[in-house]
């Protein structure tokens, strides 16, 4: 990979974007190379949560603009479809929580491609930008989705409208930011949460959970829910996991979970909560 390191240690998949001179500016390269760490990562039992970070000072200056005013222009077609949408697509998909270390300033794609993220944690230093008006085109990756999801509407409506910068405190303000650290601190506070979300849980029980609350944004009456989650319940309460999960509470002891995610993860979803693959036009 050019663009990107993916780096497994204990449990824990890192993705560094890794043009520091460009500060990790967004190419096509690297949507294609993130999607393919994403797919890695969900095929690998190893792997039990994924930290997405940046090289060097910034965490993405937004698109490489490197072509100049045709930087859009030739990408516009009536078949083109927005690589950091794919990207967060690829992320919404996927089977182990991630985790966004913004160690810097995040820009247009930089910033959007994190609200798929489960957690974003930021250096208390970092800025970031939803500058896509100020520079003539639209929001992006998905965002006019999960912005709105994730902090109050008239405060998506103010970063989208002004293009400002915000800064890191406004944005942890908001809801955006689970925690801000100093820069140095980031690395290790980002694996401290990625050990505590996934030390004493089911590797398949943590992937189910995180489609069906993902999934479940779009469900029009709680009886989808239900529905999910009695077919969850079904179909785990008969598993190893399961068995394990109970025996070691009794007999108070860590849990062994014996199930892949790569082999034994169930359809809990059926036709209650379709979602279109995100490889598909």
């Amino acid at each position: 990979m050019a663009d990107i390191r993916l780096e497994i240690s204990e449990s824990i998949a890192t993705i560094t974007l890794d043009r520091p001179a460009r500060l990790n500016a967004f190419t096509t390269a690297m949507g294609a190379e993130l999607i393919e760490a994403f797919d890695t990562c969900d095929h690998d039992d190893r792997v039990r949560a994924i930290i997405v970070t940046g090289a060097g000072r910034a965490f993405c200056a937004g698109a490489d603009l490197s072509e100049g005013a045709e930087t859009f222009a030739a990408e516009a077609s009536e078949m083109f479809r927005d690589g950091g949408g794919e990207v967060a697509l690829r992320m919404f998909e996927c089977h182990k929580p991630i985790i966004a270390a913004i160690n810097g300033p995040a820009v247009g794609v930089g910033i959007t491609m994190t609200l798929a993220a489960d957690f974003r944690l930021a250096a208390d230093s970092a800025r970031i930008g939803f500058v896509f008006n100020r520079r003539g085109i639209v929001p992006e990756s998905c965002s006019s989705w999960f912005l709105p999801r994730l902090v109050p509407m008239q405060t998506a409506l103010d970063w989208i409208y002004s293009g400002r910068m915000v800064e890191a405190a406004e944005a942890a303000d908001a809801g955006l930011f689970y925690g801000l650290y100093p820069a140095a601190e980031l690395p290790e506070r980002a694996r401290e949460l990625a050990g505590r979300l996934t030390e004493h849980s089911a590797p398949v029980s943590v992937a189910l959970s995180r489609q069906m609350l993902w999934r479940g944004l779009g469900a029009e009456h709680p009886m989808i829910a239900h529905r999910v989650e009695s077919r969850g319940i079904n179909l785990r309460g008969v598993s190893a996991d399961a068995r394990e999960g109970v025996s070691s509470f009794l007999a108070k002891r860590p849990a062994e979970f014996p199930d892949s995610v790569e082999r034994d993860l169930p359809d809990v979803f059926g036709p209650d909560l379709p979602i279109p693959p995100f490889r598909g036009a």
